[in-house]
């Protein structure tokens, strides 16, 4: 469902989806990626709810002029700070208020939403990470500290090349619970399901950007088990 919640810059419009059944229920806050805020983000948003969580999307780009929205969004995940950041922070003390959340949330964002994801995983206030071929921040000297981290990546993704190793050696620093995979027959945006029209598919197609579903389901049965080992009381995770 459609709802606003309180942030530093004032209330923000987001995507909340529910389990059915009784709670307490552990958190996700999701990030989208740079399209925005699109049918992609209520799936997953979704997902998570019938796996088990409270999960939230806020609307990043909802703040004013959308171009310069987008521009101080990608900007505040590149250095790590600003009103994105904040944001993000806010929706996960939302889910923490709320009387059926358990306490632990976890974060989860594809491409740039997988950007903060690395940006917040070292913060302390996050229990689990799954940055999906997650953009670079300027800063990467704080990754060795982050919270157990699940993260995927395509070796045909010519905007990431060697991430997934890199990743790997980062958390190996400070022996960070960790499943980094590298999938060898996809490139950027795997997981998405974008609305891109018919004549488009071929570019996305072209441009190693369209989605893959034997990889993307696999990352999200181990995003799962992840965050089922992390996140529940019980240590599992329907899927």
């Amino acid at each position: 469902m459609d709802i606003t919640y309180p942030a530093p810059a004032g209330p923000l419009p987001a995507y909340e989806a529910r389990p059915t059944g009784a709670g307490p229920w552990p958190g996700v806050v999701i990030v989208h990626d740079a399209m925005g805020f699109s049918r992609d983000v209520k799936r997953i948003t979704d997902r998570f709810a019938d796996n088990g969580y409270l999960a939230i999307t806020p609307a990043l780009y909802h703040r004013g002029n959308r171009l310069l929205c987008v521009v101080r969004t990608v900007l505040a995940g590149r250095n790590g700070t600003g009103t994105a950041v904040d944001d993000l922070i806010a929706a996960r003390d939302y889910l923490v208020a709320d009387p059926e959340c358990t306490g632990k949330v976890g974060v989860i964002g594809f491409c740039m939403g997988g950007g903060f994801c690395l940006v917040l995983g070292p913060t302390g206030l996050f229990d689990a990470s799954a940055p999906n071929y997650g953009e670079w921040p300027k800063d990467i000297s704080a990754i060795p500290n982050s919270c157990p981290t699940v993260a995927s990546y395509g070796a045909r993704d010519r905007m990431l090349p060697g991430a997934a190793a890199k990743l790997e050696d980062l958390l190996a620093e400070r022996d960070v619970p960790r499943d980094i995979k590298e999938y060898p027959n996809v490139g950027h945006s795997f997981m998405n399901q974008f609305p891109t029209p018919g004549p488009l598919k071929v570019i996305e197609r072209v441009a190693g950007l369209e989605y893959s579903e034997p990889e993307a389901e696999d990352a999200w049965q181990r995003i799962l088990a992840f965050f089922g080992e992390h996140l529940t009381v019980a240590g599992s995770c329907d899927t």
